[in-house]
């Protein structure tokens, strides 16, 4: 006879577990404590077996009934649902602990063998270890689009635009990982691309005037700090680069035969390989500083050992040694004083965005240009460094 609540209810306690029987191997097994427990017996394959559906009334009758005759379709098609049960446990289990934080610590290993700049490492782990910290626990298949925009939009309140753009970067890299090891559905950062506020546009702080810029490379030439700083920001100087992709210079980058450094696509801020015709008095930087001892790669090495690079803040720090301010003069602003000046002088704007490895917006001209500009390219960079002598020595 079919069980209903009333009888499930009212079933007495016996000193000895019996079943109340519900049709199709399903029953209530009612235990000496009181607890009435849902179990389902069928065969598989000639074998007989034992299935749990919960305990009454957590397990209501219409969903012990569903249960059982979605176990006796699976036995129909062959399948034995004791042991999916246990594979949807151990599936369920996996996925609550493959956490955030598990996830991110694989992508931020990937990124250092990837050989990712020191201050780009150092920015991901800061990320992830700090900014991202309320995500650490949580299961990552169940982190949502709008927990992702609270924190995200948590940071930007504080007046970090461009760090919230940046950690929405770093998360994305994180959910992309999850997806292909199918630890994730999808990436949550996707929906939310256009939901922060734009990044405030302020330009590095420059000496554009030729005097002016003159007495800073004076006060360069009288700079007692470490001599490999001041060389290498003089080398930054005349090859128009970025303060990063000096700090990174390795001896396998430089041609002396042909008076080039190439710096590759991973050091670079537009992701590809931009060659530098070296000028006289650049390429004598790189012979002071080259050493010539084995597995030594740096041309311009940190203070506390020739294996690592520059502080990032090297540069920087010696402007303000110097007595130059943040908001007179910045390492990245001598770019925007090359360009300036070297604009006011008449030089082709094309050839000096070319030296500067700016990105044309239009694929064809971009790869003319690069083509057609290196004669012109190499006169250039001679004839700045040559102004840059003749501005150091004009007072």
């Amino acid at each position: 006879m079919a069980l209903s609540d009333v009888k499930i209810r009212k079933a007495e306690i016996r000193d000895k577990p019996y079943k109340l029987s519900d049709g199709g191997g399903l029953f209530v097994l009612v235990k000496p404590n009181g607890s009435k427990i849902w179990q389902q017996k069928y065969r598989h394959f000639g074998k007989e077996r034992l299935l749990s559906h919960g305990i009454y009334p957590d397990v209501t009758l219409a969903q012990a009934r569903k249960k059982r005759d979605e176990a006796r379709a699976m036995v129909a098609n062959g399948d034995d649902p004791a042991v999916q049960k246990r594979l949807d446990q151990i599936e369920a289990e996996t996925q609550s602990r493959t956490t955030f934080l598990l996830v991110a610590e694989e992508y931020l290993q990937m990124a250092h063998d990837r050989e990712l700049a020191d201050a780009t490492l150092r920015k991901k782990v800061w990320h992830v270890e700090t900014l991202a910290a309320p995500l650490h626990n949580r299961p990552i298949n169940e982190i949502t689009s709008a927990e992702l925009l609270y924190l995200l939009k948590k940071v930007e309140a504080s007046g970090r635009r461009e760090t919230a753009k940046k950690l929405r970067g770093t998360l994305s890299g994180i959910f992309r990982l999850a997806v292909v090891t199918l630890r994730a559905d999808n990436d949550p950062t996707y929906a939310i691309k256009g939901a922060l506020l734009p990044v405030k546009v302020t330009n590095r702080a420059a000496i554009t005037d030729e005097k002016a810029f003159g007495q800073l490379l004076r006060d360069l030439d009288a700079y007692t700090g470490a001599g490999v700083i001041k060389d290498a920001l003089l080398f930054q100087i005349l090859t128009m680069t970025r303060p990063g992709e000096v700090r990174g210079a390795k001896q396998t980058e430089f041609d002396f035969d042909r008076k080039t450094w190439c710096i590759p696509a991973d050091r670079t801020k537009m992701r590809r390989d931009h060659i530098v015709p070296l000028s006289d008095q650049a390429l004598e930087l790189v012979k002071r500083n080259w050493i010539n001892v084995e597995g030594v790669e740096l041309i311009f090495p940190s203070l506390n050992s020739n294996r690592k690079w520059l502080s990032e803040n090297a540069f920087n720090s010696a402007l303000r040694r110097m007595g130059y301010t943040k908001d007179e003069v910045t390492a990245h602003g001598f770019r925007s004083t090359a360009s300036t000046i070297l604009n006011t002088r008449g030089y082709d704007s094309d050839v000096i965005e070319a030296a500067l490895a700016h990105q044309d917006k239009n694929v064809i001209r971009r790869t003319y240009n690069r083509a057609t500009y290196w004669d012109q390219r190499v006169i250039l960079m001679q004839d700045w460094a040559d102004l840059v002598g003749k501005f150091r020595d004009t007072k």
